[in-house]
């Protein structure tokens, strides 16, 4: 669910003004949301996960998706791949609350930065034989692979990039999907800057 969403409205709030107590219209613009992706390098020791989680529940901000893979060093170190919306602010507080973290040795907003991202997803479809022809088609467009045939029913096996996935699922919501699985959003920079 990579789409960036830019929610821009404008309410009118009554404000009562301290000095004489008059009540005043007040405009505000609700903070921008969008979609986030935080790469957090960690230490591998047990609670860790709970404890970045809760820096996110602590501020109300929803976790979208999470993959957490071992590090170039099989061992020592985490990644961690983090999806999440919200406006920037917040965000900005979240991640500086994440690198005081004892476990933590880095957290980078990655948001609107030059990066290389790819996701998985499994799509179970329930199908009779006179519906395949277009499902096959759909997958071929988008080059997923049918990794289980059944009487009734397939299951195609799909990656790319965030929208690529949602657009595959999108397609195939005319027909009867019965379940879905996504890997999450896993993701690094290009070149040698550091994920």
């Amino acid at each position: 669910m990579s789409q960036t969403v830019s929610v821009a409205a404008v309410d009118a709030v009554p404000e009562i003004d301290a000095s004489g107590g008059d009540v005043q219209q007040v405009t505000r613009r609700s903070a921008a949301r969008r979609v986030h992706t935080i790469s957090i390098l960690v230490r591998d020791r047990p609670g860790v996960l709970v404890r970045v989680a809760l820096v996110f529940a602590r501020r109300g901000y929803n976790i979208e998706g999470m993959v957490v893979s071992p590090g170039i060093d099989q061992g020592e170190l985490s990644r961690m791949t983090i999806s999440c919306s919200g406006d920037d602010a917040t965000l900005e507080q979240i991640r500086k609350q994440l690198a005081k973290l004892v476990d933590v040795v880095h957290a980078i907003d990655h948001t609107g930065e030059d990066v290389l991202e790819t996701e998985i997803a499994l799509i179970k479809i329930r199908c009779p034989l006179e519906e395949r022809t277009g499902i096959l088609q759909i997958a071929d467009q988008y080059r997923a692979k049918v990794v289980d045939y059944d009487a009734s029913a397939l299951v195609l096996r799909v990656y790319g990039s965030p929208a690529k996935l949602n657009a595959v699922i999108g397609l195939l919501e005319g027909y009867a999907v019965v379940e879905l699985v996504r890997s999450g959003k896993l993701l690094m920079a290009r070149g040698l800057h550091t994920t």
